[in-house]
């Protein structure tokens, strides 16, 4: 059975072949005129992590794994500078010991032991984190990783009020498998869907793929269920309530510092048989982000708005580098989705926008629920290809100097030109400066009737061993444009330790006082997850 990688997106067998090694060396040598020398990627052979320093009680043995390439892939996520350090070979804090529980009372029992005896407890879902959301901490003697994979099923559908209760550590692909026989799916697709799960989706309050209305995890949580240090913790299954503030709200975006999701009540869906899509060119990337704001406004609640400037249009959907490109989705299990489709391309259009007739596409529901079919061709299909291969071709350009990431934020549409002004300057004045030059592009991932989340990606030729510190210094100053320009220093890939800093600066302090309070309630001894959100 195939293992994940410890450096790389995806499994071994994902892992980037010599010749495709050398292939993305010569495309980046002959992008940025300099010569450009593959180098073989490590080997799980070459791992040499620090001794565990802790041996998990007997009763608990049978969960609990010490070995190096366990402990390595428990180590970082997949942002850049965690494929930098793992592709280095670079682990200096590695958990000693990575536990799996088979059911709650596992959890139970290894959160007991950690709490008792002093030892950080790191909640794990699928590992895909870019924020460092489960890195071990420094200055513990003794680190737990708790890997949830185990609790992987749905154990409950409630057909008529729609919904399911779903344990924590699904993936994302498990979990719809588990649904499509009912006739069901959740319908929340991070580009992270294949290696991350619910438990991970709500403690992170992840934004799925889809672009307007129903798309964060928030809006799809009836009830939550976790294990604290001091109990359980469990919120009433309702539609909704108006007795006082939310627990469900409370452990929604904690980030593992108050428990360990084990299972939630989820609000499902029928599967969709009918879609529409089309692709709407724009001369210019602001008039494209007026018509994306028009239809948004209009609540025409499209499952695709997304808008590409010049740059990802060449680059994601195969454009001529000159134009704009607005992606638009419609589907639902009941109602034909054509004359939604046309009311907003005929709105893209009032904007400026062009598309011809014979490029909307409408499906009328008898290709069921395949794959095949609307949106899967011209422009809309081919970004859609190039968003799902991205994480994996990552892997080619490792090793290489490459300074790459992405950064995401959300602002009102009032102040969204000055913020496109003010980051996009930061980072290109960062890469002109670190890098000697470079490319920064923007794309809209979701739009929200008051303001849209632009995504940020950013990309330079950096030198080889210095690529974490020149990455730092462009990091921080988009991260401080950003809240110079009054966005959020995350729209959906959570806080983490990477994020700390300026989430200070965003959240207010008597706020943070009050989540001191409930940490010291539900994890008196402060071993889960220290550091993220509050200090440890």
């Amino acid at each position: 059975m195939a293992k994940r990688s410890f450096w790389a997106w995806g499994m071994e067998p994902d892992e980037p072949t010599a010749e495709q090694m050398k292939t993305a060396a010569e495309a980046l040598a002959k992008r940025y005129n300099v010569s450009l020398t593959p180098v073989t990627p490590p080997r799980p052979s070459d791992l040499s992590l620090r001794k565990p320093r802790i041996t998990p009680p007997s009763s608990l043995t049978a969960i609990c794994a010490s070995d190096d390439h366990d402990r390595a892939v428990h180590t970082y996520g997949r942002s850049f500078r965690d494929r930098i350090r793992a592709f280095n070979l670079d682990f200096p804090n590695p958990p000693d010991v990575v536990a799996r529980p088979r059911n709650e009372q596992d959890v139970e029992a290894v959160l007991e032991w950690c709490s008792t005896s002093g030892h950080a407890a790191i909640p794990f879902g699928g590992g895909s984190s870019t924020v460092a959301g489960f890195e071990p901490p420094e200055g513990y003697d003794g680190i737990v990783t708790i890997d949830m994979g185990g609790l992987g099923q749905v154990l409950e559908i409630d057909d008529v009020s729609r919904s399911a209760r779903i344990q924590g550590g699904v993936y994302g692909p498990a979990l719809e498998d588990q649904l499509r026989p009912h006739g069901f799916t959740l319908r929340h697709y991070p580009q992270s869907f294949e290696f991350s799960t619910l438990g991970g989706w709500i403690a992170t309050r992840s934004g799925g793929h889809y672009a307007t209305n129903q798309t964060h995890i928030d809006d799809m949580v009836e009830s939550v269920r976790m294990v604290t240090p001091s109990g359980l913790w469990e919120s009433r299954r309702l539609p909704g309530s108006g007795a006082g503030p939310s627990p469900d709200r409370m452990a929604i975006g904690s980030e593992g510092i108050l428990g360990i999701i084990t299972e939630a009540w989820m609000r499902i869906q029928a599967r969709p048989v009918f879609r529409a899509s089309a692709g709407v060119t724009f001369p210019t990337f602001a008039a494209g982000a007026e018509a994306a704001r028009h239809i948004v406004q209009t609540k025409l609640w499209p499952a695709n708005c997304r808008l590409l400037d010049p740059v990802e249009a060449a680059s994601a959907a195969g454009m001529d580098g000159a134009n704009a490109l607005l992606l638009l989705g419609f589907e639902s299990a009941e109602v034909p989705q054509g004359e939604f489709i046309r009311h907003a391309v005929d709105i893209a259009r009032e904007a400026g926008g062009t598309i011809d007739e014979a490029d909307v596409r409408v499906s009328d529901g008898s290709g069921g629920d395949s794959e095949r079919g609307t949106g899967r061709q011209g422009s809309v299909g081919t970004w859609r290809n190039s968003f799902l291969n991205a994480p994996y071709l990552k892997n080619h350009q490792a090793g290489l100097g490459l300074v790459a990431e992405t950064m995401e934020t959300a602002i009102t549409w009032d102040r969204w030109p000055a913020l496109d002004e003010m980051v996009r300057g930061a980072l290109q004045g960062a890469l002109d400066r670190v890098c000697g030059g470079g490319s920064v592009s923007c794309r809209f991932t979701h739009v929200y009737t008051d303001g849209p989340a632009p995504y940020f990606t950013f990309e330079g030729m950096g030198r080889l061993g210095a690529e974490l510190e020149m990455y730092a210094e462009i990091k921080q100053a988009a991260s401080d444009a950003i809240m110079a320009a009054g966005g959020t220093i995350t729209h959906h890939h959570a806080v983490g330790r990477l994020h700390r800093p300026w989430y200070d600066r965003q959240r207010p302090e008597l706020f943070a006082q009050a989540l001191r309070a409930v940490k010291r309630t539900l994890d008196p001894n402060g071993v889960l997850n220290p550091g993220l959100l509050i200090d440890a």
